[in-house]
């Protein structure tokens, strides 16, 4: 059977941030509020956010008398909510709490008294912010200078003695729910926030049935995922959790430039932590650069509006030049390079969303011109990249390879402009996206944008390969020259699929312990560059912070890194193909998915050291990357495709597999394997390689092996 809620396979003892390690973190997120972290009190203090980073420092708490501080607490973590529990021979606490999708903050108390003593306990909110008390509900407003939107909020509390103070005699206890509604001053209605919340807090349920909705609410979206179960529990536990990632990073602002679902690159952030402080960077706001990996995953979920809603924020406000830009609720921002139009097209294969792509197709051919504009060149297809930020690969050596290495990298003289691999293999990807999704709308310039694919291929192999060393180089903008240093993106052009044999051995710079094979793989940078940095910075200099920049290992480069592993030129043996699969488990082994390489603490970040696998930032939960593909289209084997689906699954030396609660292109797919002979028990599956569609079979073999069948095929199994 396929095991069952997120909160049973993911459960977790103590989870806080590495630069905060005191602090508390909390799984569950609301479609506009959350947690950056907790601090260990009763109720939500320690800094909450909303839409994008605010700083609130406390929605509320319950203070008590007879100790100076909850710690130390036990904690136990889960997808859905946080239990705190705390313990001395003068009272208990037990809490569990959590923020809903509705931006309720709602904590379920119960304390109890064993001392001598009165306990004492009283409800506090941030100074002066929930000012207007009206009967037993609590109205307030909390100003934020730094966006257009004020938020407002309402406190309901099960038992309205806590507005003033309970007090709990010698052996007596109480349980009390407090819920905080949270919303757009001036938009959403004080009335309704008083509703949310009186729903939690006041609706005469045990606090135990409030944690059971809760919990079965903050399912449902899982259950509406794919199902994947393996012999491996690293990819079993990896699985769920980058599901959980992806619904912990959904929001849902339905204001401003975000007016429909998307998913953050993360909850975290860079900044400081100064209370309704803006400083800093921070990930939570739409970040084009990542939009495509979203969708990547994504799209293997049952709704596609989670995974449209990215574009359709995009094209409602494009850029000034019509490109496809980062957002805030009020800015539009700067762009980076991107697959997202790729992305888009795949997206379409699954979900057949016939009307969404026409709708789609003006804003990502304006977008695809608009790069022609400003990156092009009047000497061939190749993209150039004016600024190393704007790849999301800051710092890679090959800007300033013309220049020897300087130390200091923030001099704009020993800068060069680089016909970029990375930026014109995603011009290709975007480009020949386009071409197919004209193809599916009936658009008659389907063949002009396959033309361009050809031509922008054409030059990325012409001009990019270098035969003596077989790989991929970024060329100087001006005169052509390779810089020779083999950045990750040299591998760009194999995930593409544009390879065939000719180009065989650019995968062995994978496999070179020299190069990118380190313990951690893979680096930004190959190891034997002059500028490889395991632990991030400049030539010693940590121009970031220690959490960045060149030489670390980073998710999002090994996942596209693990994709490049399936190009045609490289599946000429089963020994190959065998060590490309086995890498996908070794790019995501527990040092990269996990806390202190603990597996039952799973966690990402967003550098790594290269070859320790420590981790190097603070962002918990960082959604720059992709995965959940990777096993759908690898390990299963499933690729879907206009007029057909192919199986083509790696022998990663799995004993069994199950691929279920798959649908595409309107049917119910199901994958199994059984190993001959298989070593880890019987999973109750039945022997070899199977394809069940709508329930029944519709191939199967007795091993791993390639097949394909049209959608023609497939409907008629019945």
């Amino acid at each position: 059977m396929l095991s069952g809620r997120w909160d049973e396979e993911l459960r977790a003892g103590r989870k806080s941030l590495r630069t905060l390690p005191g602090t508390l973190l909390l799984g569950p997120t609301g479609a506009r509020l959350w947690a950056d972290y907790l601090d260990p009190e009763a109720g939500f203090s320690g800094r909450f956010d909303f839409i994008h980073k605010v700083n609130i420092p406390l929605l509320f708490k319950v203070t008590q008398n007879l100790e100076r501080s909850l710690e130390p607490c036990r904690t136990e973590w889960s997808p859905s909510h946080l239990l705190m529990e705390y313990e001395s021979g003068r009272l208990t606490l037990s809490e569990r709490k959590f923020i809903a999708w509705n931006d309720c903050a709602v904590s379920c108390q119960t304390w109890s008294n064993l001392s001598g003593e009165e306990l004492v306990l009283r409800l506090e909110t941030y100074e002066d912010a929930f000012r207007d008390r009206r009967g037993r509900h609590l109205y307030g407003l909390f100003p934020i200078e730094h966006y257009s939107f004020d938020i407002a909020g309402v406190i309901a509390v099960s038992d309205p003695r806590l507005l003033e103070e309970v007090r709990l005699q010698p052996g007596e206890s109480a349980t009390f729910i407090v819920a905080a509604a949270l919303g757009i001053a001036g938009k959403d209605d004080p009335e309704e926030l008083r509703k949310r919340a009186a729903a939690y807090a006041e609706n005469g349920l045990p606090a135990g049935q409030v944690i059971e909705r809760q919990r079965d609410e903050y399912q449902a979206w899982f259950d509406r995922a794919p199902m994947f179960e393996s012999s491996d529990p690293v990819l079993n536990k990896t699985w769920k959790y980058r599901w959980f990632v992806l619904r912990h990073n959904l929001a849902d602002p339905r204001y401003g430039h975000l007016a429909h679902p998307l998913f953050y690159e993360g909850r975290s952030h860079k900044k400081s932590k100064k209370p309704f402080g803006k400083g800093g960077w921070e990930f939570s706001k739409l970040i084009n650069l990542s939009v495509p990996l979203h969708m990547m995953d994504a799209r293997w979920h049952h709704d596609p509006l989670y995974a449209e809603g990215a574009l359709r924020n995009m094209q409602a406000a494009p850029g000034e030049d019509g490109m496809l830009c980062c957002l805030t609720v009020d800015t539009v921002m700067h762009s980076f390079a991107n697959f997202a139009c790729w992305a888009a097209y795949q997206l379409y294969l699954v979900h057949r969303n016939t009307d969404t792509v026409a709708e789609w197709l003006p804003a990502l051919k304006q977008n695809v011109e608009a790069w022609n504009r400003v990156h092009g060149n009047e000497r061939d297809r190749l993209m150039i990249e004016y600024k190393h930020t704007r790849t999301g690969k800051e710092y890679q050596p090959s800007y300033w390879y013309f220049h020897q290495y300087p130390k200091n990298p923030k001099d704009k003289e020993t800068y060069t402009h680089l016909k970029r691999v990375d930026r014109s293999v995603y011009h290709y990807l975007n480009t020949l996206g386009i071409a197919r999704l004209c193809e599916a709308a009936g658009d008659p310039e389907a063949e002009a944008y396959f033309r361009a694919a050809e031509s922008i291929k054409h030059d990325i192999l012409g001009k990019m390969w270098d035969e003596a060393s077989q790989f991929f180089y970024d060329l100087h903008y001006q005169t052509d020259e390779k810089a020779l240093v083999k950045n990750i993106v040299g591998f760009y052009p194999g995930w593409a699929g544009m390879l065939d044999e000719r180009y065989d051995g650019l995968i062995g710079h994978l496999f070179d312990e020299r190069e990118f094979a380190t313990p951690c793989p893979f680096p930004s940078v190959s190891a034997d560059c002059p500028a490889y940095a395991k632990e991030g910075g400049w030539m010693g200099h940590f121009v970031k912070g220690r959490n960045g920049a060149s030489g670390t290992a980073r998710p999002g480069r090994i996942r596209i890194r693990s994709r490049s592993m399936r190009s045609p030129g490289k599946a000429s043996g089963e020994t190959t193909r065998t060590t490309a699969g086995s890498l996908i488990i070794c790019a995501n082994t527990p040092s990269c998915i996990t806390s202190g390489r603990d597996l039952d603490r799973p966690a990402l970040v967003e550098h790594y050291n290269s070859e320790t696998g420590e981790p190097l930032s603070d962002e918990q939960e960082y959604n720059h990357s992709y995965y959940i593909d990777l096993l759908v289209t690898h390990v299963a084997g499933l690729s879907v495709e206009a007029d057909r689906i192919v199986l083509d699954p790696l022998d990663i030396g799995l004993d069994y597999f199950r691929l279920d609660r798959i649908r595409a292109a309107g049917l119910d797919l199901k994958i199994t394997y059984l190993r001959p002979n298989a070593s880890a028990g019987n999973p109750g599956l039945p022997p070899g390689y199977r394809l069940f569609v709508n329930g029944r079979l519709a191939f199967e073999s007795e091993t791993l092996c390639r097949t394909e069948l049209t959608w023609q095929q497939l409907r008629e199994i019945q």
